[in-house]
């Protein structure tokens, strides 16, 4: 038999689908639903946030501040693994979702509460990325998801639920699209957007400029990283935030940073997903060139593999777990000697690199030189390639024909 829920902690952004849904609450309940809401960089009127909050049945509403600690406790771990999921998605939705549920939590247990609530939805990826941090923090609490409970079967029917309780939203039927933004990106999926066929409109993107109003001449910047965390640009020293913010403005202003994709979620399904993330961008570029002379090809190399697993833990919503954190581990170890400058070249939606120093390069020029040098015996390459090639000369005959 279900137990009695007295006190709930909602997961609140003040958008269409939590304002909803905390009404919702309020009602299917009768219980004191408390909204949290997480500053972690989106551009938003807090004050506001939390006026509509009260307005629509909070009992209390918690807002905290959780920039920094999202740059430099997450994204910059994603940084550093260079984890991109599907070779596209740098993950910015993904990455903040554990970051929001593990401070609910938190308010959850100061308020004594006995229950946690999402406003994700049965089809995304979401719900188990809140889901699986409850459980792994507070694994007591009952878990609400009123997408799978309630009685709604769409946007539309959200959207009038809306307009008949006098709850003020974003989105409108003219305007269905759902997007979700923070300081390291911004998504965009549904609406108009589930046509594949079809391009965005340009009056959808509110994070970059279109390649055509973008500057006509290049713009040259510097990336200073140590122990492979970013930590100024074209010589001066930033706080993490301060880096993101400044090349999120460059970033915009040369248009990088755009995806449209059609990604394999979670649950199975096929989504197409739009996302700007130009400041991002740029740091992934520029960090992965810096490990290109700063780690061995053996170490790179499975440092690929383990990149392609942990963009697998951040989407999949397994953030809070042992593999994850030792797989940091390892990454961070990786890190010791990642530490030099980058310099960019940013023109038309393009990051193209323009110079590389570490004071732990492995580049040796007398090395890598086609002119006359004194280290690199050509004559051992002979041997090196008989050896190499045995298998293939000896134990493959009548396999590759």
């Amino acid at each position: 038999m279900e137990r009695k829920v007295k006190k709930i902690v909602l997961a609140y952004s003040g958008g269409l689908d939590t304002s909803i849904i905390l009404k919702w609450l309020v009602k299917k309940y009768n219980a004191e639903v408390i909204a949290f809401v997480a500053n972690i960089g989106q551009k938003e009127d807090f004050r506001l946030i939390e006026e509509k909050a009260f307005k629509t049945g909070a009992s209390k509403v918690y807002i905290k501040d959780l920039r920094e600690e999202f740059v430099r406790d997450y994204i910059f771990k994603i940084i550093k693994a260079n984890a991109v999921y599907e070779s596209k998605y740098l993950l910015g939705t993904a990455i903040a979702r554990p970051l929001i549920a593990k401070h609910q939590v938190e308010v959850a247990k100061i308020e004594n509460a006995d229950a946690l609530a999402h406003g994700a939805t049965g089809k995304g990826n979401d719900q188990v990325r809140f889901e699986l941090t409850y459980k792994a923090l507070a694994p007591d609490l009952k878990i609400i998801a009123p997408w799978r409970k309630w009685e709604f079967k769409g946007r539309e029917e959200l959207i009038n639920f809306a307009i008949e309780n006098k709850i003020p939203v974003p989105a409108s039927k003219e305007k269905p699209y759902s997007s979700d933004a923070n300081l390291f990106h911004i998504s965009y999926e549904s609406g108009i957007l589930e046509n594949i066929e079809m391009e965005p409109d340009e009056d959808m993107f509110t994070m970059t400029k279109s390649i055509d109003k973008t500057p006509d001449k290049p713009l040259y910047i510097s990336i200073e990283f140590e122990n492979g965390v970013p930590i100024g640009i074209d010589g001066k020293k930033m706080s993490p935030v301060e880096i993101l913010e400044k090349l999120n403005s460059i970033g915009s202003e040369y248009g990088i940073g755009r995806v449209d994709m059609v990604e394999n979620r979670l649950v199975g399904i096929k989504n197409r997903g739009v996302y700007e993330t130009p400041g991002g961008t740029i740091l992934h570029i520029a960090h992965k060139e810096l490990e290109s002379i700063t780690l061995d090809r053996e170490t790179m190399h499975f440092k690929e593999i383990i990149a392609l697993k942990y963009a697998e833990l951040v989407y999949y919503g397994q953030w809070f777990t042992i593999l994850r954190k030792a797989l940091d581990s390892f990454i961070d170890f990786t890190q010791k000697y990642v530490t030099g400058s980058i310099k960019l070249k940013l023109y038309k939606g393009n990051v193209m690199i323009a110079g590389r120093k570490s004071p732990y390069s492995l580049y040796n020029s007398q090395l890598a030189t086609f002119e006359k040098e004194e280290i690199y015996n050509q004559k051992d390459a002979e041997g090196f390639i008989n050896l190499f090639g045995l298998q293939i000369k000896y134990g493959q005959k009548d396999l590759i024909e």
